[in-house]
């Protein structure tokens, strides 16, 4: 059939947090192409211009925010439209041993990665900002999920915590709003790149993956878009690992 397009996003209108780069800027893309107006968030100002930019369609719209700010949470809700999705993607790490973990990068780990997206749930749920029939995707991951590593007890524990947060919402707004997680393995995004791993480390790490390569934003972007569309309408509290095989060992 001419035009059939189960995946298609025409008419819906989605929020997308930490869209200044990585997998938000590649969410942001997809979604535009498959029509969806987007309502893009983040700290960065700058990259979220970038990221509007790069959008195809007209009706898109940034929100400089810190997710982390109650009030600005507060004032952010507020302005919004009713929204058909929302997806979680604001994240940050710091590799370390548990013995060296400090309270502050703990705490901002935590703030960034779990309370941010659990009190944005919240508020857009407390405002009925969200249609019958929309979809919630945070991007999670496989660490503290799925997997451990030496070093990344602070960042699994913010995922982990993210990972069941999920689950207790897809219960709870079900049957009207679908809620699910995307859980990636290690993606190229600005937490890769940012010099943390050196270029041995990460060649090593990649011969983990079966599929002998980290995933790239679009992979995650791509999934995440059937998880808004009305082609997942029968999938609420899952998540789909993105991994490159990781986790089959």
């Amino acid at each position: 059939m001419t035009g059939y397009n189960p995946y298609s996003l025409e008419g819906k209108t989605i929020l997308v947090t930490g869209a200044a780069g990585g997998i938000g800027r590649a969410t942001s893309v997809e979604c535009a192409r498959l029509g969806a107006k987007l309502i893009l968030t983040d700290i960065n100002e700058d990259g979220l211009k970038t990221t509007l930019e790069g959008l195809e369609g007209e009706g898109h719209s940034f929100l400089v925010a810190d997710m982390t700010s109650q009030e600005a949470l507060d004032e952010m809700v507020s302005s919004l439209p009713m929204l058909d999705g929302m997806v979680s993607n604001a994240g940050v790490t710091k590799p370390s041993p548990v013995k060296f973990i400090k309270k502050d990068d703990i705490e901002r780990i935590m703030q960034i990665n779990t309370f941010a997206p659990i009190c944005l749930t919240q508020k857009l749920i407390k405002k009925k900002k969200i249609n019958v029939g929309g979809s919630l995707v945070f991007t999670v991951s496989i660490g503290g999920v799925y997997t451990t590593a030496p070093g990344n007890a602070m960042y699994g524990a913010s995922k982990g915590a993210l990972q069941v947060f999920v689950k207790n919402v897809a219960l709870e707004l079900a049957p009207k709003v679908r809620c699910n997680s995307v859980n990636p393995g290690m993606v190229n995004t600005g937490l890769v790149k940012n010099g943390t791993y050196s270029d041995e480390d990460k060649q090593r790490d990649m011969e983990t993956y079966p599929l002998k390569r980290y995933g790239e934003p679009r992979d995650i972007a791509l999934a995440i878009t059937f998880l808004l569309s009305d082609a997942s309408s029968w999938i609420t509290g899952h998540s789909l690992i993105i991994d490159g095989g990781k986790t089959l060992y």
